[in-house]
This record gives structure tokens, C-alpha cells and sequence, in this order.
């Protein structure tokens, strides 16, 4: 079966939800409700994509930049379409549209638990950054 790839859209927000929510190394948070997904998505346009099969979600990537660094962050593909590519090419998109605003340079997250994940980015060319410690402060309760 083939798969599409389009931009996401706030139209695609409840699908996307449901896969992220259903994938294991998926940390989910208030940044994930639909108001806070819309207003990424519209900070970031055309930077972050879907991949659907047949009409049904079968993949998603958020990406944006802050001017300065790129970011991704959900990239899931369902279970039933994983080893087709479909994560690849989701990456590239995102990398493209980067490029296209002139970021050189693009950073992620993964659980270090997650070893599948990990993996994943491995085998795509992405580096490891073990020098770096991540800290993280909430700006306000949520």
C-alpha cells in the first residue's frame, strides 16, 4: 500500500492524538493539547507533516525552529506501516523545510530508555549528543 505525505493540520490534530497516545517512548503533555498544537503549527507553518494511507494517519512529525535551531518532536509511525520508509520520509520533509528557512541544524529528544528510538535515529545519520545534560523548568504550574 502506498502512504501520502501532507502537511499536518489542525484538521489532523485528534488522529495524531490518538497515535501519539497509543505509541510507547511518546511523552505527552499539556505542549499537546489542541490549543497549544494549533498555535505550533501556526508559528511553525509547513514545517511539520503526516503520512496517510488509505485516508487513515499513519505517521507524524512536529517540527519547527526557533530561528536559530531546528526541533522535531512525535515522530511516530503505526505499528502496522513501520519498516516502509514512511518515518524516513517524514524526517526529510522536515529537513527540507528547514533548510528552506535557512536552519542548518536540527535537534531532538528521546527517552534514553528508549531504545527502539534510538536506534531509529541512529540509522538515519543523527548523532548522539552525550556531552550535553538537558534541564528543564516549568515556567509556570500547569
Amino acid at each position: 500500500m502506498s502512504y501520502r505525505i501532507q502537511p499536518m493540520s489542525v484538521e489532523d490534530y485528534e488522529d495524531a492524538y490518538a497515535l501519539w497516545k497509543e505509541t510507547p517512548g511518546i511523552g505527552l503533555s499539556a505542549s499537546d493539547s489542541p490549543v497549544a498544537s494549533a498555535e505550533f503549527l501556526g508559528r511553525n507553518p509547513g514545517s511539520s507533516f503526516v503520512a496517510r494511507e488509505a485516508g487513515c494517519l499513519v505517521g507524524t512529525i512536529l517540527c519547527g525552529h526557533d530561528g536559530r535551531r531546528g526541533y522535531i518532536h512525535h515522530l511516530v509511525v503505526a505499528s502496522s506501516a513501520r519498516r516502509q520508509g514512511i518515518g524516513s520520509a517524514l524526517v526529510d520533509r522536515c529537513l527540507a523545510s528547514l533548510d528552506e528557512c535557512g536552519i542548518i541544524k536540527c535537534h531532538l529528544f528521546v527517552y534514553a530508555d528508549n531504545k527502539a528510538g534510538i536506534a531509529f535515529w541512529q540509522q538515519t545519520g543523527w548523532t548522539e549528543r552525550i556531552e550535553l545534560a538537558m534541564m528543564s523548568k516549568m515556567t509556570r504550574e500547569p
